[in-house]
C-alpha cells in the first residue's frame, strides 16, 4: 500500500540506508523463525489429532466409494438374477429375490412368481408385506378375485379399505369391485354407495364409469 509520501508527488520517498535494509532482513528472519517455531509447537501439540482426523476422513471417503460400488454391483446382480428367473420361470428364484431385495424389484418378483404358479398365498403375502403401495393394493384385488366369494360384502369392503382411497392407483377398480360384491348379495344400497363414488367423480376412467352406469 502506498505511503503518504508516495502519494504526494511533490515529496520524494527517502531511500533506506544499508543499516535499515539489514534491520529489515533481520526482522524477516526472526519473523520466519518465530512462525516456524509456532508451527512446530502446534504440530507437536496437535499433530496426532490432525493425523487421526486425516485418517478418519480417508476411511470415510474410501468407505463411501466402496459402499457405492457394492450397492451398484448388488443392484446389477439382482437385475440379472431377476431376468434369468423370469426367462426360466423359476418360482423359487423369484421368491428368493422378493425376500432378499427391497423396493419395487422385490414386489415385482413376488407378483411374477404368482403369475407363474397362481398360488394366491403369494398375493396375500404381497398384500401384507409388499414394499410399495401399488403392489399391495393390486395384490388385495387379486386376493378378492380369488377368495371374495367366500367373504361377506362387509369383509370385502374392509379388506380393500386401504385401496379404496383416491391416492391409490387402483381406487376406481376397488370401488367397482366392492359395488359388485354388494350386488352379488342383493344389497342395492351398499352397491350404490360405491357406484356413486365413481359416477360423481369426473376423473373416473370412461370404461369403469360405463360399467358403473350399467350397474346403477
Amino acid at each position: 500500500m502506498a505511503t503518504i509520501l508516495e502519494r504526494n508527488k511533490n515529496v520524494k520517498t527517502p531511500k533506506k540506508t544499508m543499516q535499515e535494509h539489514a534491520e529489515d532482513a533481520l526482522y524477516r528472519e526472526v519473523w520466519e523463525d518465530v512462525n516456524n517455531e509456532k508451527t512446530q509447537q502446534f504440530i507437536k501439540k496437535y499433530g496426532k489429532y490432525l493425523i487421526a482426523g486425516a485418517i478418519a476422513i480417508m476411511i470415510v471417503v474410501v468407505g463411501i466409494q466402496i459402499g457405492v460400488r457394492t450397492h451398484r454391483a448388488a443392484k446389477i446382480a439382482t437385475a440379472q438374477n431377476y431376468e434369468i428367473a423370469m426367462e426360466n420361470g423359476d418360482i423359487n428364484a423369484l421368491v428368493g429375490i422378493a425376500k432378499n431385495t427391497d423396493g419395487t424389484t422385490a414386489d415385482l418378483a413376488m407378483f411374477n412368481a404368482y403369475r407363474v404358479d397362481k398360488d394366491i398365498t403369494k398375493m396375500q403375502d404381497l398384500a401384507e408385506n409388499g414394499k410399495t403401495r401399488e403392489f399391495r393394493d393390486i395384490a388385495r384385488l387379486h386376493v378378492i378375485a380369488a377368495r371374495g366369494d367366500d367373504m361377506s360384502a362387509a369383509d370385502v369392503e374392509k379388506y380393500l379399505g386401504a385401496a379404496a382411497t383416491t391416492d391409490s392407483p387402483f381406487y376406481y377398480t376397488t370401488c367397482l369391485t366392492i359395488a359388485q360384491k354388494y350386488l352379488s348379495v342383493n344389497d342395492r344400497a351398499g352397491a350404490n354407495k360405491w357406484l356413486d363414488k365413481i359416477l360423481n367423480d369426473t376423473d373416473a376412467p370412461a370404461t369403469i364409469r360405463a360399467t358403473a352406469e350399467t350397474l346403477r
